[in-house]
């Protein structure tokens, strides 16, 4: 069936000036001059028999049909841009990788680079999980996220979690840290997203509960700064801490445990990109050293 419709440009006029509410801020948006905005405008009043904009030149405001008809057009030409960025993104090999924030800064990005030059043509974007989950922003090909049960479909386990106190080197001599239970004495950090990771620690070694008095923290990215700089002690993910605890930058006096958390990539979209990457972090995976165990 044959579309009836107005002119484009009348629509994106229209759709401009009613959204930011003058004819001169539309003119910027569309690069065109004010007098070309009210021709449009006044084009598609012609052609649909109505006006949709009232009131004077100088401060036109929407009609009952004008308000009518912003929210369509506005959500017709947002699936428009978004249809065409996908596109465009297709075509160029761009993978949306979504993940933890500490996880995106400790880990994936120092290793990065090396998935750069393997594929300098397949650009990867990083945002977090958080939005992924909101459905905020781009869409995602790949998520990388920790939790527990089993994998969905698309999804592969990359590695088990290991969790194990750790600490500077100088709070280390003022401590006397013999056994687990001497913790709490000591400044424990938490960690906003995690807070009941002292506990989990705990219940796995058949310990009480630790009441040991510390900073929380937003997330782990903090919480390891802050025990580096001696300021507590963090319960922190081996992956995370891994080249800290190998160089002596950060001590771990009991080792560390499996938490029962997996980290896992899924994937949501079905291209050789995302399988190039998917196939890379395992690579990378099966590269990351042990943690060191009680």
């Amino acid at each position: 069936m044959k579309r009836r419709l107005p002119s484009l440009n009348a629509l994106r006029a229209f759709e401009a000036a009613a959204r930011l509410g003058r004819m001169n801020a539309a003119a910027d948006e569309l690069s065109v001059t004010p007098g070309a905005i009210s021709r449009q405008v006044r084009q598609l009043e012609d052609h649909l028999g109505l006006a949709l904009f009232e009131g004077s030149k100088n401060q036109p405001r929407l009609s009952r049909q004008g308000h009518a008809l912003l929210p369509a057009l506005s959500a017709a030409f947002d699936q428009m841009e978004a249809a065409l960025q996908a596109l465009a993104d297709d075509s160029q090999d761009t993978l949306d990788v979504a993940c933890l924030g500490t996880f995106s800064m400790r880990w994936l990005i120092p290793r990065l680079y090396h998935f750069n030059a393997l594929h300098p043509r397949i650009e990867v974007r990083l945002s977090t999980t958080e939005r992924a989950r909101t459905g905020q922003g781009q869409r995602h090909d790949l998520v990388i996220d920790v939790g527990q049960g089993p994998l969905q479909a698309g999804a592969c386990e990359l590695f088990a979690e290991w969790l194990g106190p750790v600490l500077s080197p100088a709070l280390a001599a003022a401590l006397d840290l013999r056994q687990p239970p001497d913790l709490a004495k000591a400044p424990l950090l938490r960690t906003r997203t995690r807070r009941n990771a002292w506990a989990m620690w705990c219940e796995s070694l058949g310990l009480a509960p630790l009441d040991g008095k510390g900073a929380e923290f937003e997330h782990y990215y903090f919480s390891i700064e802050a025990a580096l700089g001696g300021l507590g002690i963090c319960l922190a993910p081996w992956h995370l801490v891994a080249d800290e605890v190998l160089t002596g930058r950060l001590l771990a006096p009991f080792g560390f445990q499996a938490s029962g958390y997996r980290y896992r990539a899924t994937a949501r979209a079905q291209h050789p990109a995302t399988a190039l990457f998917s196939h890379w972090l395992q690579q990378q995976v099966a590269q990351m050293p042990q943690p060191p165990t009680a």
